[in-house]
């Protein structure tokens, strides 16, 4: 280490595996590889080596790193998600897999951070590549987003906000429930889809990802939305359909933007006047 040979970090790790295997440990060779690799390269192949040297203890130690595995999931008093948890190695790089091709920008200028494309990969892989089995409830006054009315109710969270039941309810299966006046439930019709079956597939057929400019994610990661809402009237047919990813959709509903075609068929977003301190998509 005096020599410079070697770092304090190359040391740590020696050290390490020096315990690890007791008088098992050839220390030269550790020393030989820590004077050609990064401590990052030389922890991974220490690995390495202390299976080639005690492979039962190896699997003991990974037998207990998934004894002491956990996730807690706790609501905040703003209705968020507060995640902890610890995987074990195994369990860690399954969920990684599934998460980094989500978590890639979805195009040139995505302005979002690493760690909140993290957070919106692991509730589009929660998707499934489909509208969320969620049962939300809410007054014809929310969905019309009407002065007065109250939040729609969602399993799970506190009161969401009529934007949001708007941004669902563009994509999802709607069943007509009748209350009374003392709010007893007197009449319930059947589930019925938004957008239809041969209609999603039209629609997948013609747009073929993401619509917003310079997006392209999938077809099957993106959600119907309607350019004028079927609650304002609009119609289900493709004139006024086009996928959105669940980000963009977001940023439509929630985050104020406004979708305009162009006279070549083209999709102009306009941003909002006022953003609540939301920085804009291409930021």
């Amino acid at each position: 280490m005096q020599s410079g040979e070697i770092g304090f970090a190359h040391l740590t790790v020696i050290a390490r595996t020096a315990v690890a295997l007791g008088k098992r440990v050839d220390e030269s060779v550790l020393l030989g590889l820590a004077r050609k690799m990064s401590p990052g390269k030389l922890y991974y192949k220490s690995m390495h080596y202390r299976h080639s040297m005690d492979a039962k203890g190896y699997a003991l130690e990974q037998a207990d790193a998934v004894e002491n595995r956990h996730l807690r999931l706790t609501t905040g008093e703003d209705g968020c998600l507060l995640i902890n948890g610890v995987l074990d190695p195994v369990g860690g790089a399954v969920v990684r897999t599934a998460l980094e091709p989500l978590a890639r920008r979805t195009a040139w200028d995505d302005g979002r951070d690493q760690d909140k494309r993290n957070a919106d990969a692991l509730v589009e892989l929660a998707h499934g590549g489909k509208p969320a089995n969620l049962q939300i409830t809410a007054s014809v006054e929310t969905v019309k987003g009407l002065v007065g009315a109250t939040g729609g109710e969602m399993e799970f969270s506190l009161p969401v906000s009529s934007t949001t039941v708007q941004r669902m309810a563009c994509d999802c299966s709607v069943m007509r429930v009748l209350l009374d006046q003392e709010s007893v439930v007197v009449d319930v019709g059947r589930s019925k889809r938004v957008i239809s079956g041969p209609a999603r597939r039209a629609l997948k057929a013609r747009d073929g990802h993401c619509q917003w400019a310079g997006c392209e994610r999938p077809a099957s990661r993106c959600d119907g939305h309607h350019l004028v809402h079927w609650i304002n009237g609009g119609n289900t047919e493709l004139s006024n359909l086009i996928l959105l990813c669940h980000r963009h959709h977001w940023l439509v509903h929630e985050g104020g933007w406004q979708l305009i075609k162009t006279d070549d068929r083209g999709l102009l977003p306009i941003a909002p006047t006022v953003t609540f301190g939301l920085p804009p998509p291409d930021s």
